[in-house]
């Protein structure tokens, strides 16, 4: 497992699954970005979410809002006064920051030598009078250079400015997350689709968060997107709706053939929850580096909705159509990360067996539902009936021409970036107008009829 990650960052490089981002230049810390089989694997995860949590249920809308917002927005969300920052510390000298466990221990004899060397005076008889709390202050930066900690607040909201000229009435920022887009739309939506609560509003979108990032790959990025519900409901039935939506969670974490066993529910004490929260379960899965958030849960009580109608002078309450009473609705907010899904889903499908690396993605995500060869590249007879077999199938589904090499090779590539199946035309084709199929996982083929083999792929996609 320690070289796991090696090997699934290799693979998506090679494969064209995601690259890093402006390689040319250098790139720049830990940007990523999608390649074409990627961005098939993304889009195929979002469709999904899409179909099953907004198209699937009559209670549920969706919207997509702008990654820009009034400036008022954040300071009613409580993200530019309600601590929504790191501690970080800041190195003088090179000027990078870095949360304190990010910093290497040092040892009082090194510290006196190279504070000696600054000129730092008595310095001996403060070390002796402070003992270890004066140790622990000091800390070594990557550039080499000794400072002093002295955390400061940095708040993780990415700063931009709109208009012309960079002035302070011009500051605006990048969303940080997805959820506010949905609150300050709340009475548009309640205007418009007709919704009677328990109803829900749904996102899927970028968010912008300039944290420090440790690497791991997708796992935490700068820029991230995010599959989002705002689930507003009456305070009474809050618990009620927890439960649903936690179960509604933990199905999906199952649809993506995740083995949850590996998934562990946990239950975010007081302390540590966002300042809106007044009960967050956070589900973490066991990645190569560590137990680490996948998704989380969060009932977010009647703070947004109430805050904004503050900030903003509009009545946002929900009015009861058959008693007529007002109430501000509070909030289940279960969300998802789409790139944590992708990582996700190449841990848990790749596989080595033998001589052959297999990415076992559920079928009706994978990025190819399958490829189409013909046996021979040589052959003009045979490539013309695949040709044929391949612009029939494309037409309903997302497949794959290989006809490199031998076919024993075709199969193993294909198998590395996870079609789950290979239809191969040989000479019988000609013949009696079947192909053979090869399954992905169990490397088994049968033959089939060519005119059903749309129905066939169709039917494996079910299963």
């Amino acid at each position: 497992m320690d070289n796991l990650m090696e090997k699934i960052v290799s693979l998506c490089k090679r494969r064209g699954f995601v690259y890093p981002g402006s390689e040319i230049y250098g790139g720049l810390a830990n940007t990523w970005d999608y390649g074409p089989l990627g961005t098939e694997l993304k889009n195929n995860i979002k469709q999904l979410w899409w179909k099953k949590f907004v198209q699937g249920k009559d209670d549920m809308v969706g919207i997509d809002t702008a990654l820009i917002m009034n400036p008022k927005v954040w300071e009613a969300s409580g993200h530019l006064t309600a601590g929504f920052a790191d501690e970080l510390v800041e190195c003088r000298k090179c000027h990078k920051r870095f949360r304190q466990d990010q910093l290497e221990n040092l040892g009082f004899s090194e510290i006196e030598e190279q504070l000696k060397r600054k000129g730092t005076i008595n310095i001996s008889v403060v070390m002796k009078s402070q003992g270890n709390e004066f140790r622990k202050k000091w800390r070594r930066c990557e550039c080499g250079e000794i400072i002093e900690e002295s955390p400061k607040k940095f708040n993780l909201m990415m700063k931009t400015f709109i208009g012309p000229a960079e002035e302070t009435a011009n500051i605006a920022f990048f969303r940080p997350e997805t959820a506010q887009g949905m609150f300050v739309n709340f009475k548009n939506v309640l205007d418009t689709a007709r919704k009677q609560i328990p109803f829900g509003i749904a996102q899927i979108g970028k968010a912008f968060r300039n944290e420090i990032t440790p690497g791991n790959f997708i796992f935490r990025l700068r820029e991230f997107e995010m599959m989002e519900i705002e689930y507003f409901i009456e305070e009474k039935d809050w618990k009620k709706h927890f439960e649903y939506w936690r179960k509604q969670m933990v199905d999906w974490i199952k649809e993506l053939g995740v083995n949850v066993k590996k998934i562990h529910e946990i239950e975010i004490p007081e302390a540590e929850r966002a300042h809106y929260s007044k009960r967050t379960i956070d589900f973490e899965y066991e990645f190569p580096f560590g137990q680490k958030e996948l998704y989380g849960l969060a009932y977010r009580t009647d703070f947004d909705l109430k805050n904004h109608e503050k900030f903003s002078g509009q009545n946002l309450k929900y009015k009861d159509p058959e008693t007529g009473e007002e109430f501000t609705p509070h909030v289940i907010e279960p969300t998802w990360g789409v790139d944590r899904s992708v990582l996700v889903i190449l841990l848990e499908a790749y596989s080595e067996e033998k001589d052959r690396v297999v990415l076992k993605i559920p079928p009706k995500l994978a990025p190819y539902k399958a490829a189409v060869f013909p046996l021979l590249a040589n052959k003009p007879q045979l490539v013309k009936l695949a040709r044929k077999i391949y612009d029939d199938l494309r037409q309903k589904f997302y497949v794959d021409w290989d006809d490199r090499g031998n076919i024993g090779k075709r199969y193993y590539s294909q198998d590395e970036i996870g079609t789950p199946w290979c239809i191969t035309v040989d000479f019988k084709s000609l013949e009696d107008e079947t192909a053979t199929i090869r399954d992905r996982d169990t490397m088994k083929q049968e033959r089939v009829r060519i005119k059903d083999l749309s129905k066939v792929i169709k039917e494996k996609l079910k299963e």
